[in-house]
């Protein structure tokens, strides 16, 4: 089981990185397949020589094969000075046609010089022919054997181990080459990428996807310091935008009740005017009749109603001419131009001119002013006026939001 050589975690036979820091490793193997004191290795078998003039020497190191041929060469130095001393052998008889070679002498082992490594097997030398005609001359003498040239360093054989089979380990495939890792590591055994796969972020919302709210990198800063600025002026547009614009919005939001809401009709509490035609007083506006009417003099008369509880006036209708009959209606004048004055209970006045048609039957005039308590109507223009006709009002109806 080899060791993490940064960290000492204890990895699988199989993995080539470490699972807890990503280390390689291949060296702490290495080091372990090479011991420190590694056995010799042994010498290989000598190989049977083939039959030729020369044996061949067995496969040996660099260092045992140059010592083997010094050794060899003085064998066979000492083994013909031997021979030359012996006497030569008679003549063997004509008669006899084979004649056997004499037997080699014995070889006597030379000098080790080089005790420390085992001796290589020799080969036994081919026996040599000796001329009975001719002596052989002496040989030379030779260099001292013991001198040899260093050996070329060899380095060690590795040690071959059976390696255990791959241990199973299921757990989730590394993300760049697939290869299944226990769950506790944290590198892959084949590649050392990373196995801790951080979860993609949340998707952000819609308006953190539109500028100022979007989360952009900028140089100097994140950005923080900007879009708090920018959120502080439409927060003060805003407010000065409602303060200015408040009436209006009051309006418009009290004209979508008016719309959403019903109406019902009001009575006023007081009816007067500045003027009135005998027998036309201005009670004869508000009666709920339309064969009656409020007879101004001239132009410029007006009429008023009070109320005794302030109320939303949504609109009113008005009935202008003598009678709602066609025939009857043009008899007298008729209002063409209204002015109108709504007074608040807070004393606010509003002020609006109406125009109306020249015909017979209700006409609705829309409002919408709030906490009402008084309406005047003054006759600014009117048709059909003459000597002996009066500016004939039928009757107005107020309506309120319930």
């Amino acid at each position: 089981m080899p060791v993490c050589p940064d960290c000492g975690t204890a990895n699988g036979e199989g993995d080539d990185f470490c699972g807890n820091c990503g280390a390689y490793l291949g060296w702490s193997r290495t080091a372990a397949a090479v011991p420190a004191s590694a056995p010799e290795p042994e010498p290989a078998p000598a190989r049977t020589p083939e039959p030729a003039p020369e044996p061949a020497a067995p496969a040996v190191p660099e260092t045992a094969r140059t010592e083997s041929t010094w050794r060899n060469v003085s064998r066979r130095v000492t083994a013909r000075s031997r021979r030359n001393q012996s006497p030569v052998p008679d003549a063997a008889p004509p008669t006899d046609p084979v004649q056997e070679p004499p037997a080699p002498p014995a070889s006597e082992p030379g000098p080790d010089p080089a005790p420390s490594s085992p001796p290589a097997p020799e080969p036994t030398p081919a026996p040599e022919r000796t001329s009975t005609l001719e002596p052989t001359p002496a040989p030379e003498p030779q260099a001292d054997p013991v001198a040899v040239q260093p050996a070329k360093p060899v380095a060690p054989r590795p040690v071959v181990r059976a390696s255990a089979a791959d241990e199973a380990q299921d757990g989730p495939p590394c993300p760049r080459c697939g290869t299944s890792n226990l769950p506790e590591r944290r590198f892959c055994r084949r590649c050392a990428a990373p196995l801790t796969v951080t979860a993609a972020p949340p998707k952000l919302p819609w308006w953190r996807t539109r500028w100022p709210f979007r989360r952009r990198v900028r140089m100097g800063g994140s950005g923080n310091a900007l879009r708090r600025t920018i959120a502080l002026l439409v927060l003060a547009a805003l407010v000065v935008a409602g303060v200015l614009l408040y009436p209006l919005g009051l309006s418009t939001y009290q004209d979508v009740l008016d719309k959403v809401r019903g109406t019902a009709p009001i009575t006023p509490s007081l009816t007067s005017a500045s003027a009135a035609v005998e027998g036309h007083p201005a009670t004869a506006a508000d009666d709920g009749l339309s064969n009656t009417y409020w007879g101004a003099p001239a132009i410029g008369d007006s009429i008023s109603f009070g109320f005794r509880t302030p109320f939303r006036l949504v609109d009113l209708i008005i009935h202008t001419g003598d009678s709602a009959d066609p025939e009857h209606y043009r008899q007298q004048a008729r209002p063409l131009v209204l002015s109108l004055e709504v007074t608040a209970s807070d004393g606010e006045l509003h002020r609006k001119q109406i125009t109306l048609n020249d015909q017979p039957g209700p006409q609705t005039v829309a409002t919408g002013i709030s906490d009402v308590v008084q309406v005047k109507l003054t006759v600014r223009e009117a048709a059909g006026t003459g000597p002996g006709r009066t500016i004939a009002l039928a009757e107005v109806e107020f309506f309120k939001r319930t």
